[in-house]
């Protein structure tokens, strides 16, 4: 009963952001098909394979195209990940699916985008962040930038735009009853993310030199800082009040450390703050500052995420089939998002496919 029931979407089944995308499209309800390459009957335990139905195509066959042109028929969205010319040769372009459905939203995400010097080479996540100011401020000086998984890229600049761009047109199309094309470029994306640091340089209150700002890991009061266990945590104490209260809990000399915002000494002061955090367990930790206003939390890993009792609490994380997988997200008071069942196998569910949305 997800907020997106009844929208049919045709996923061209790929690797990375476009499943993710497709596994938050289906958890809020709608009916999501994977286009696959082919069939196996196997079961990949993919949590980004979710709540979708699965059929294989061999698309180089036209009697096959003409299987998916007519899925298209009766799709609100189709959504691909191609090099940009590849669905075109296919002969399922956007003008091609647009003359069977002209209400249909056609979304393609690709590194570069679909235009520009760049748009047919290939990429990875750590690629499309480098050209837009991302990788670079990420680290610490004198050593190379860290890949920051591949978040940023795939899914932060990439899945989350796609998403944002189908339910913006789609929602236009009820208006218009015109369907449309969207572009969804990962340095598009991962360039928009980096709006606040602009707006920190526009003040002057940010510079490009990485660990000598705020957040990237100078300022002793916003890191990470390692416990007598061999563990970690994490304080983000960047507002004066929440600096006042780690000073009173954490015991901290007021002499030393009133200076919150004197970046020269920032250095000094994280080596204090090093040997204090050094000196109790995580636990020990989290005994004195977790739930209040000091801005602190462990730092877990994924296997002991789903461990942590407000985690618990919320149900951030479920089993399905026996994997533990996050949860849902958003949440709705009405229409709740759910998973309606684990991975299905590749191309298993053919023939429910066309009987439901062909032969109806």
């Amino acid at each position: 009963m997800g907020p997106l029931k009844g929208i049919k979407i045709i996923e061209m089944a790929g690797i990375g952001p476009g499943p993710f995308a497709g596994m938050l499209l289906a958890d809020m309800g709608a009916e999501v098909i994977s286009v696959e390459r082919r069939a196996m009957d196997v079961v990949i335990p993919d949590c980004n394979r979710r709540g979708k139905k699965s059929i294989a195509l061999n698309l180089k066959d036209p009697d096959e195209v003409e299987i998916l042109l007519q899925l298209v028929k009766k799709a609100d969205v189709l959504f691909e990940g191609f090099r940009p010319g590849v669905m075109e040769r296919l002969g399922i372009g956007p003008d091609v699916c647009h003359e069977r459905n002209p209400r249909l939203i056609y979304a393609r995400m690709t590194g570069w985008g679909q235009y520009g010097p760049l748009a047919k080479a290939a990429g990875h996540d750590i690629n499309y962040i480098s050209l837009t100011g991302s990788l670079h401020a990420i680290g610490t000086q004198g050593t190379p930038p860290v890949p920051p998984l591949n978040l940023i890229g795939d899914y932060g600049g990439g899945a989350m735009f796609l998403v944002t761009g189908i339910l913006a047109a789609y929602i236009e199309s009820l208006k218009s009853g015109k369907g449309q094309v969207i572009d969804v470029a990962m340095t598009d994306g991962s360039a928009l993310l980096m709006s606040i640091f602009y707006t920190l340089d526009g003040m002057g209150q940010w510079t490009p030199k990485r660990e000598a700002n705020m957040l990237d890991g100078a300022a002793h009061y916003y890191g990470c800082y390692e416990t007598s266990d061999g563990r970690y945590v994490s304080i983000g104490a960047i507002e004066p009040q929440f600096y006042e209260l780690l000073k009173k809990l954490m015991g901290l000399d007021e002499a030393t450390f009133k200076a919150q915002n004197n970046a020269a000494k920032w250095p000094a002061l994280k080596v204090e703050l090093q040997n204090i955090f050094r000196s109790k367990t995580q636990k020990e930790w989290c005994d004195i500052l977790e739930g209040t206003d000091v801005c602190f939390a462990p730092v877990l890993s994924y296997q002991e995420a789903p461990l942590h009792p407000h985690n618990q609490a919320r149900q951030t994380y479920i089993s399905v089939d026996g994997m533990t997988q996050p949860a849902p997200a958003p949440r709705f008071s009405r229409t709740q998002s759910e998973v309606s069942h684990g991975p299905r196998p590749l191309g298993g569910d053919r023939d429910e496919i066309i009987s439901s949305w062909i032969d109806a």
